[in-house]
C-alpha cells in the first residue's frame, strides 16, 4: 500500500514500536496519523493527532472509530506480554493477553472495516510475533495469544477481500522496546532496530526480523 496521502490509525502508538510507526508514516507523506493508546497525553509527536483508545473497552473503540472516519490504514499494534507459561501462571494473566492481542484487534477491526469500505478498502495492518509459531516454554500463553490473532488476520482478509480491503501481519522476533527490555537485561540477547522493523512492515517485504502473513509456510519464523 502507498503511504504517502493515507489516513492511518495507531494503536498503542505512545511508545516503543507504536511511536515509531507514526513517526515513518508521517516521514512516508502519511496525511493524517491517529496515535492512539488509553492515554494519549504522552503522545509527542507533533504533526500526530492524539486520539483515546482502549482496545479492551468496547465503547472506547467505538468512541474513537466515530471520531475517526476517515481511517483508510489501521494498525493494530498495542499489545501486553506478561511472560506467564501455561501451567504455572496466574491465568489471569493469559485472559489479560488474549483480552488486549486478540480481542482488541478484532474491536478495531469490527469497527474500522465499514469504515475502510466507505474509504475505498483501505487496509489493516495486525502486528503479531514469532511467538505465534513456536513454544519456548515460557511466555506462551504471549504465543497463544498472537496465535489467535494470526488465525484473525487470515480469515479477515477472507472477509474483507470483497470491498477491496487488504489485510497483513507483521511477525517479529524480540525488538529492542520496553516490552522486551527483559531480555536485553537479563539474558544480554541482541534486539532488533525497532525502526527497522517498521520500515520493513511499510515496505511490506520480509527479513530476518519481519514476516507478514502472505509469505508461505517455509518462511515463517524459525
Amino acid at each position: 500500500m502507498e503511504i504517502k496521502d493515507q489516513t492511518v490509525l495507531v494503536t498503542g502508538a505512545n511508545r516503543g514500536l507504536g511511536r515509531h510507526f507514526v513517526t515513518e508514516l508521517l516521514d512516508r507523506g502519511a496525511a493524517k496519523v491517529y496515535a492512539t493508546a488509553r492515554n494519549p497525553e504522552p503522545v509527542d509527536v507533533p504533526e500526530a493527532v492524539p486520539l483515546r483508545l482502549d482496545v479492551t473497552d468496547d465503547a472506547s473503540v467505538q468512541a474513537a472509530a466515530a471520531a475517526a472516519g476517515d481511517v483508510t490504514l489501521l494498525i493494530n499494534n498495542a499489545g501486553v506480554a506478561t511472560l506467564s507459561s501455561f501451567i504455572g501462571s496466574d491465568l489471569a494473566n493469559a485472559r489479560h493477553e488474549m483480552e488486549v492481542n486478540f480481542w482488541g484487534s478484532l474491536r478495531t477491526v469490527r469497527a474500522f472495516a465499514p469504515i475502510l469500505n466507505r474509504n475505498r478498502g483501505g487496509a489493516i495492518l495486525n502486528v503479531l510475533s514469532q511467538s505465534a509459531f513456536r513454544a519456548f516454554g515460557f511466555a506462551d500463553t504471549y504465543g497463544a495469544a498472537k496465535a489467535a490473532a494470526w488465525q484473525l488476520t487470515n480469515g479477515v482478509r477472507l472477509e474483507l477481500a470483497g470491498q477491496g480491503t487488504q489485510v497483513t501481519a507483521l511477525a517479529m522476533a524480540l525488538v529492542d522496546t520496553d516490552m522486551s527490555a527483559w531480555a536485553k537485561r537479563e539474558q544480554g540477547w541482541s534486539l532488533a532496530d525497532p525502526a527497522d522493523v517498521v520500515r520493513a512492515a511499510l515496505d511490506t517485504r520480509p527479513s530476518a526480523c519481519c514476516w507478514t502473513s502472505r509469505c508461505s509456510a517455509g518462511s515463517r519464523p524459525a
